[in-house]
């Protein structure tokens, strides 16, 4: 497997990693009761680093499906060069850097660390031209 293309399935772990972040940060709001019930009612108002999780993960399944298709194509047309593989580490590196950065509120870190990921996702785009 491609160095892009395990960047990609770590990409892929890093999404359920958040997902289970998140749900640990909303049941030390909502508890288990609400979680496992029948949620037939609106889930609680989550505030503080839960509402920035949720956030969080939701910016990330924002760009996953560019970035899956992005490397997806550069391994199937064979253009995996440096240009491809820095980008793919770039994004991947970037999304890991921005869960503690939006958990913790680091302005202006945040939207940098956010920036350098979209910066990751051209060049691996790019690298197809």
């Amino acid at each position: 497997m491609t160095t892009a293309l395990n960047y990609l399935a770590l990409t892929l772990v890093l999404a359920i990693v958040q997902v289970i972040i998140a749900a640990g940060a909303k049941r030390r709001q909502d508890g288990t009761q609400w979680a496992m019930g029948a949620r037939d009612s609106e889930h609680p108002a989550y505030t503080g680093i839960a509402a920035r999780m949720v956030r969080a993960q939701a910016n990330l399944y924002e760009s996953l499906p560019i970035f899956i298709g992005a490397v997806l194509l550069v391994h199937i047309t064979g253009h995996e060069g440096a240009l491809a593989t820095w980008g793919a580490a770039i994004f991947f590196w970037a999304r890991v850097a921005f869960i503690p950065a939006y958990a913790y509120g680091l302005v202006p870190w945040r939207t940098l660390i956010w920036f350098a990921g979209v910066v990751g996702l051209v060049m691996v785009l790019v690298s197809l031209i």
